[in-house]
């Protein structure tokens, strides 16, 4: 039996890896990559543009086969936009600091059939960014175990089990 996660995955289901010989016990497999990407050098105009910026998202949801769900975007004064891109598989954000030519965004998408790293190359041609550092994770859930209970009603429970590094 397969455990499905709620939310961004909707009704697909996760492939188990043993983490051990007991074939009660299982890690999730990832549930997706998160990208944190700094632009450097972008073109001030555009970061403080917030028709670009919201269009930008839009597009970078393309880019990395996500689905739009929803937009919030803020434009500061005298400058400067907070937008959100809010995707069924999770989420792109961005702040921009035209005033210094810089932007930090945030890609998380969930699924196996995304590609956050496609919606960074996007946002970095479009911002014209002079340089960029891009870091991607992989986003895992813990390992859970299943355990039988020794009650009347005799159901199957998640146990969580979690593991600290000395």
């Amino acid at each position: 039996m397969y455990r499905s996660l709620s939310g961004q995955l909707g009704d697909r289901f996760l492939t188990p890896v043993d983490s051990s010989d007991d074939p009660l016990v299982r890690v999730p497999a990832s549930v997706g990559f998160h990208c944190i990407l700094e632009l450097y050098d972008c073109s001030k105009t555009l970061l403080n543009d917030a028709d670009f910026v919201r269009q930008s998202l839009r597009d970078a949801a393309t880019q990395a086969k996500a689905t739009l769900l929803n937009e919030v975007l803020h434009q500061f004064e005298p400058q400067g936009i907070t937008a959100l891109a809010l995707l069924s598989e999770s989420h792109i954000s961005i702040h921009t600091w035209p005033e210094v030519g810089y932007a930090a965004l945030d890609v998380f998408t969930c699924g196996h059939h995304t590609d956050p790293e496609e919606a960074c190359k996007h946002m970095v041609k479009a911002f014209q960014a002079g340089r960029h550092l891009m870091k991607k994770l992989r986003r895992n859930p813990p390992p859970t175990s299943l355990t039988l209970c020794s009650s009347e009603s005799s159901t199957m429970v998640d146990e969580l089990v979690l593991s600290t590094s000395v």
